[in-house]
């Protein structure tokens, strides 16, 4: 069974700070342009450690992971960082207009007990990158801690927890402010001894799925096990062998899962001749790029396809994707790049993007040659494939809205109670050798 429990986390101080200036979205989804409209806006702002700023003078000592660590060290030494008083979970609600309809994103923050995926409760559901992890990996291990939390969602349609957030909302939250996106953010802390084993037993016999932080989820299991290498006589219950959760019930309907289209830079002269044996093809006379998304919206296994400044839409007709497991045989996202992308058109460069007209911009440029439209992935079809334990395609789903980075720290030097043992040591575990840091 997964095991979750309340922890000591480090919360920036409200009446310090002006909170909406000093969280950030997650790193992987932050511009270059947005990344420095982060760093000016506040000085605390989180961004200056979970995602630095690399310079030419940076070596083994001194670089961007250090400087994140030292960050922490000094805001933890003013205060404007704060651990709270006792372990407890962190109940996070985003209230968002989505389509025209408001809708509320309800969960808790909590510790997960770290498993090997396939052995346990805790299941993916996407195929990750490297390098992005070994860049996770670096900060982990120097700042010592989770700074951001993993987004995962469970199925319980008891909704047992509900009843807590009913009696949550009668009182004033910890923290509460509103976004750039108009997305209002409310965090209550939940220390009850009785509402904690509410929320144990909630999740005692249910499978977690990962929904968005693959990355950090393996960047805890690689953790875990480099300091179990150093320190082999633990007992299971050290820090690094939890990992941070937001978890979130698959029964709500706050949840919202949106597309991530592709843009290609090549597709051959006869790429219709090529796609028709395996897909009804219609001409969708557009006038202008939402047509596209509203002509596919709903359709099943239909793909939007913009090249030569003319949109089509491609009706999957069920062919030559046998050797797939069924989980994956139907998924449009497999569709796309198991048989269109790589069996048909033989394409290895993709871009990925959110936003449709920006894709018609790309195209329209000679930039790229061609777009291709999906319809999000259904929470259904992402508990299918992880229990099947399957991958989908990288950025098969976009998990909205996007939790905030800073709004709860895990720092494994508080995270089971107390303060910080002075000199504490901050462990960098290199390749070649494990240098430690007063």
């Amino acid at each position: 069974m997964a095991e979750v429990r309340p922890f000591t986390a480090v919360l920036f101080d409200p009446a310090r700070v002006n909170m909406a200036d000093v969280v950030a979205p997650p790193y992987d989804v932050v511009s270059e342009e947005e990344r420095e409209n982060l760093y000016n806006r506040n000085p605390y702002n989180i961004l200056h450690v979970d995602f630095g700023k690399e310079f030419s003078h940076d070596n083994d000592s001194f670089n961007k992971y250090t400087r994140a660590r030292d960050l922490l060290r000094s805001w933890l030494s003013s205060g404007i960082l704060k651990p709270v008083d006792k372990p407890a979970f962190y109940f996070y609600q985003l209230d968002y207009i989505h389509d025209g309809k408001a809708k509320t994103l309800r969960g808790f923050i909590g510790l997960v007990k770290i498993e090997e995926f396939g052995k346990g409760n805790i299941h993916p559901h996407e195929a990750t990158h490297s390098k992005p992890k070994s860049d996770r990996l670096m900060l982990t291990r120097i700042c010592r801690g989770n700074l951001s939390p993993i987004f995962a969602i469970y199925k319980s349609p008891e909704k047992r927890i509900n009843k807590i957030f009913h009696e949550l909302k009668k009182r004033a939250p910890f923290i509460h402010f509103t976004d750039e996106d108009s997305i209002t953010h409310s965090l209550w802390i939940v220390s009850d001894i009785k509402e904690i084993e509410i929320i144990k037993r909630e999740l005692a016999d249910k499978a977690i799925f990962i929904a968005d932080g693959h990355h950090r989820y393996e960047t805890a299991l690689e953790y875990k096990k480099e300091v179990s290498l150093i320190y082999p006589h633990q007992d299971g219950t050290d820090p690094s062998d939890y990992v941070m959760m937001f978890l979130a019930n698959m029964a709500d309907e706050g949840l919202t899962i949106l597309p991530t289209h592709r843009v290609v830079k090549d597709l051959p002269s006869d790429w219709m001749e090529r796609l028709k044996d395996y897909f009804e093809i219609s001409d969708l006379r557009i006038k202008n790029v939402s047509d596209i998304i509203k002509k596919i919206h709903g359709k099943e296994h239909t793909i939007g396809l913009y090249v030569d400044k003319k949109a089509f839409s491609l009706r999957y007709l069920g062919k030559d994707l046998s050797e797939l497991h069924p989980a994956l045989r139907y998924l449009d996202v497999s569709i796309l790049h198991n048989l269109i992308l790589d069996k048909i058109f033989g394409v290895k460069d993709v871009h990925y993007e959110m936003n449709p007209e920006r894709i018609i911009q790309m195209i329209n440029s000679g930039a790229y040659r061609a777009g291709f439209f999906l319809n999000p992935t259904k929470a259904e079809e992402v508990e299918v494939v992880a229990l099947s334990s399957l991958r989908m395609p990288p950025k098969s789903t976009y998990f909205y809205p996007k939790l905030k980075t800073g709004l709860v720290l895990n720092l494994f030097d508080y995270s089971f109670g107390g303060e910080a043992t002075k000199g504490s040591q901050m462990l960098e575990i290199g390749s070649k050798s494990l240098k430690k840091f007063p």
